[in-house]
C-alpha cells in the first residue's frame, strides 16, 4: 500500500518539495559543529582584548583593517555552513558552503597569523582575543575540511520516488 500523494510513510501529512525537510539538528556532523564552534570563537575575541598598549587594551574594533574583515567573512561563511546543513534536506547547498567556507578559511587562518605576529599602536603583547580569532580560523578551516571530507550520507534519508503505474 503506497501513501496518498503529499503523505510520507511515517504519517506526516505536510507536503515537502525539494530543500524543504524541516529544521533537524541532528544533520549536524563533526566538521559543521567544528566550524560552528570557530566561528563562535572568531565572533566573542571581536569583543575581546587583543592588545596590550602602555595607555591600555586595543580590541579589534581599534585596530580594524583587512584582517578582521577576512575573519569576519569566514565566520559569516561558517555560520551560513551550519545553516544549512540543520535547514537543508539534500546535501548540494551545505557541500557548496563547505567549499565555500575552506576557501575563506585559508586566508582568514593566513590574517590572523599575522594579526598574531603583529603589533599595531606600539602594542607590547598580544592578548587572548587575537589568540581566540586565531584559533576560531583554525577551527573553521579544520571543520569545513572535514564537511568536505565525510562522505557518509547516512544524515539525509535517500530518496524515495513514487512507482510509476505499469503501461
Amino acid at each position: 500500500m503506497t501513501a496518498p500523494s503529499g503523505a510520507s510513510r511515517d504519517g506526516d501529512t505536510a507536503v515537502r518539495g525539494p530543500g524543504r525537510g524541516g529544521l533537524s539538528l541532528r544533520r549536524l556532523r563533526a566538521g559543521e559543529l567544528i566550524a560552528l564552534a570557530g566561528a563562535i570563537a572568531i565572533i566573542v575575541s571581536l569583543f575581546e582584548g587583543w592588545y596590550e598598549t602602555p595607555a591600555g587594551q586595543l580590541d579589534a574594533w581599534d585596530t580594524f583593517g583587512p584582517g578582521v574583515v577576512l575573519l569576519l567573512v569566514a565566520a559569516f561563511a561558517a555560520l551560513a555552513l551550519v545553516a544549512s546543513t540543520v535547514a537543508e534536506r539534500t546535501p548540494a547547498l551545505p557541500v557548496a558552503l563547505g567549499v565555500w567556507s575552506v576557501l575563506l578559511g585559508v586566508p582568514a587562518v593566513i590574517a590572523a597569523v599575522v594579526r598574531a605576529l603583529e603589533r599595531p599602536h606600539h602594542a607590547t603583547a598580544a592578548s587572548a582575543g587575537v589568540w581566540l580569532a586565531l584559533g576560531g580560523a583554525v577551527a573553521i578551516l579544520a571543520g569545513s575540511w572535514q564537511v568536505l571530507r565525510d562522505e557518509r550520507t547516512s544524515r539525509y534519508p535517500p530518496a524515495r520516488p513514487e512507482p510509476r503505474p505499469a503501461p
